[in-house]
Parts: structure tokens; sequence; C-alpha cells
């Protein structure tokens, strides 16, 4: 039983890599100068470090998020919920596409490689047995939850897969099983530190991301890419307790909006990820002098790709520049993409703010329904700026270059 279920691991392994090879667009893998590193220096501000969060510094116990990341993924069907394809075609829903948008993303520096287990694996109860609702957590003193769902599936994998060879894993169910994302979105990580579950292997269960039904709209793979990043330590930009307010971030992150058309990472999570070189990052520390910065878009893999400026000890003002791109096909106004970051405030409390450029004028992509169009314009043109009242820092757009880039002018925090 062992050989012949490695042999599966393996093959899909196989089919995987060669789906993935065939799919890879030349424009997806230029690698810029230099290999990506962990944030360093006064811009590398510290914060909350038991859980998702926009600290600089990811804690010990999630996964790798550069280098060569391997995905064990396994798909999961009820008595009351059976699947109706092969797992394979499941598989294809997301494959290759949530690798190409990592290695598009990272600039070539994150190679993900899903390890697909083809095979349903049956779970003991109906469904609603396990309470699955959107909230449900990783309870081990319950016999329901997402516990209850892991020890099952580990006990069913555990005989035939290492889980030490593994970085994060991919639970991945029949779409039938749970309501429709439209309704409710179940989908959800548990990563980070110890759930209080180990496998054979002598290795915590964690960094594993269950997800449900099927995402609307173009791309709806990146749901994948959404709660993986929660495994590599990014939190939730969207309000969480379901506040009436407008979104953070809207359309300029995947961890706020991942549905519809395809949206980038903002320049400080591929920083914190590991994607952005050393030289990527300016930095304008508070009670320093003002200067001026050339920036690269974020679609581009090479050049300047933020400047930093902070506001506390756990604050800053972000600027990068937005163009349309490969994963920005929607950007309606190219620009300087200014934000706040707040290292202190937990996943799902607004994090990281975007600042509209051009408040209540309703936004210029209004083509898609799973797009909040007020913030698709909230990018800086030359001639604009904008002051933090709270500390001084300023940005000013000076020129929109006839290569692409943006020169800004920076004023530092006063304290």
């Amino acid at each position: 039983m062992r050989l012949k279920v490695t042999a599966v691991l393996a093959a899909g392994a196989a089919v995987a890599a060669a789906a993935i090879a065939l799919g890879s667009p030349p424009s997806a893998v230029a690698i810029p100068p230099g290999p990506g590193v962990p944030p360093s220096g006064p811009c590398a501000l510290h914060g909350i470090t038991d859980d998702v969060a926009e600290s600089a510094d990811t804690p010990a116990g999630f996964a790798r998020s550069s280098g060569v990341v391997r995905a064990l993924t396994l798909f999961i069907d009820f008595p009351d919920a059976r699947a109706t394809m092969p797992p394979s075609v499941r598989f294809a829903e997301f494959f290759p596409a949530a690798t190409e948008y990592f290695r598009a993303s990272s600039y070539g520096r994150l190679s993900y490689l899903p390890i697909p287990l083809f095979r349903w694996i049956r779970m003991s109860r109906p469904l609603a047995a396990y309470g699955i609702q959107r909230g449900t957590n990783f309870d081990p003193a319950s016999d329901s939850g997402y516990h209850a769902l892991s020890q099952e599936i580990v006990r069913a994998v555990d005989p035939m897969v290492d889980f030490r060879a593994y970085d994060v894993i991919n639970v991945i169910a029949t779409p039938n099983a749970g309501p429709p994302a439209t309704r409710t979105v179940l989908s959800v990580t548990f990563s980070g530190g110890d759930m209080g579950m180990q496998t054979a292997d002598g290795v915590p269960f964690r960094n594993a991301s269950f997800i449900w039904s099927r995402q609307a709209g173009l791309s709806a793979f990146r749901v994948l890419n959404h709660e993986n990043a929660h495994s590599f330590g990014l939190p939730d930009l969207y309000y969480t307790d379901e506040r009436p307010a407008p979104p953070p971030v809207g359309h300029w992150d995947p961890m706020d909006e991942d549905w519809g058309p395809s949206n980038d990472f903002v320049g400080w999570h591929k920083w914190k990820l590991g994607w952005l070189s050393a030289g990527q990052v300016h930095c304008a520390p508070p009670r320093g002098t003002p200067g001026e910065h050339t920036l690269t878009p974020i679609a581009s893999p090479d050049g300047t790709k933020i400047v930093v400026i902070p506001t506390s000890p756990h604050t800053a003002l972000v600027a990068e520049a937005r163009t349309r791109g490969l994963l920005d096909p929607a950007v309606c106004r190219p620009g300087i993409l200014l934000y706040h970051v707040a290292t202190d405030i937990p996943s799902g409390g607004g994090p990281l703010r975007i600042v509209d450029g051009t408040p209540h004028s309703g936004g210029c992509f209004q083509a898609s329904r799973y797009v909040d169009p007020e913030l698709t314009d909230a990018t800086f043109r030359p001639g604009q700026s904008y002051t933090d009242p709270a500390s001084g820092a300023s940005v000013t757009v000076l020129t929109e270059n006839p290569d692409g880039t943006y020169r800004i002018r920076v004023t530092p925090a006063r304290a």
C-alpha cells in the first residue's frame, strides 16, 4: 500500500510539474539582480509576533515564502457530498495558474510546487456533523470542527505521506460540499504556531489551507494564493468583523479582494515575503532630510519598488508605483499608490489602509461586481501631494518618466 500510494504522489508531482512548465509565460520568470532577502534596517518595523500581521519580521512557525515551496495537496469529500469529478479536474481549477501567479508576483523568487495525492479522501461523517461554518476554529478539545476533520485526513494519509517534506498543506474539498462562495466564504488557513496536533512523522500539522466551493469571476484560483499567503505570514486586509465601512485596500492587494480580475500584492508584502532585494527598498527614517526617489512599477521585476517612511515605531507611510501589468489588468489610473501600514493592528482590523488620491470619485473601474470601485483610482498623479497630518511625512509626485518610472519627493516624519 505504501509503495502504491507513494507512486500516486510521484505521478501527481510529475503531472503538476509538467503542467507548470508548459504554462509558464516568459514575462513571469524574469528575476531582478540578487536574491530576495528578509526585511532589515530602520524601516523594517516590528509589531505583532504571535499571529499573521504586517510586522516586517515573520516569526518562526510560518512557511517559507521564497525559494522552492512544496505544497501537499489533498482532496476530500463527504458521504452526503460525494465528488462528481476526478481529483485531477479539481486540481486543474487551481494549477498551474496559482503557481504562475506566485512566480510572477515574486519575480521568480518563489517556486511553488504543488504535490497532489490524486484520490478523494472520504470523510466518515456528513459535512454538517463537523459544524464547518465561517469562523469555525481548530479546537483540539472538540470532536467537530477543523481539528476533527484534520485528524481524519492525517490518519488517512499518514502511512504514505512524509509531512516533513512539505512546507504547506492544501485541503481542497469537493465543490458541492457546503454553500457556494457567493453566499458564504468558508475557505480558511491555520498557520504559524502549534495547533495541538502532530503527524506520525513528529511534525506539527500547521500551515494548512482548506479550500471550499468555488470563487466567482475571473482568476478564481486566487483564493488559494490568498490562503497560502496566510501561511507565509500575511494578514487579512478586509475587515473580518464585517463592520459597515468601505474596504481599506480594495483591489490593490489580494489579501483584501481576491475575486474578479487579478491584482498583485502591494510592495510592502513583497518585501515582507522576501521577494525584493535590499536595493529595491528605500528607507526615509524620521527627522531625515527630504529626498527624491525613482520608483519602477510593481509590475516590473527591476528597479526600486517602495519607499518606506516610518511615522511611529509601529506605523509607516509607503509609496509604490502601480500600472497595468500581467497581474494588474484592472489598473485604470496608473500612478503612485500610497498606504499606511500598522504593525500593531491585528489581521482583519485594518493593518494596511490605502490613501485615496481622488476621494469620493466613485472610482474608474466598474466592470466587475467583485471589485469595489471607489479605490480603483486612488493613485496619485504628477503634481499631486499627500501629507500625513499626524507625523508630517509627505509625498509629492514629480514626474511620470518616458520609461514608465515615477519620480517622487519624500519628506520624512517629524519624529
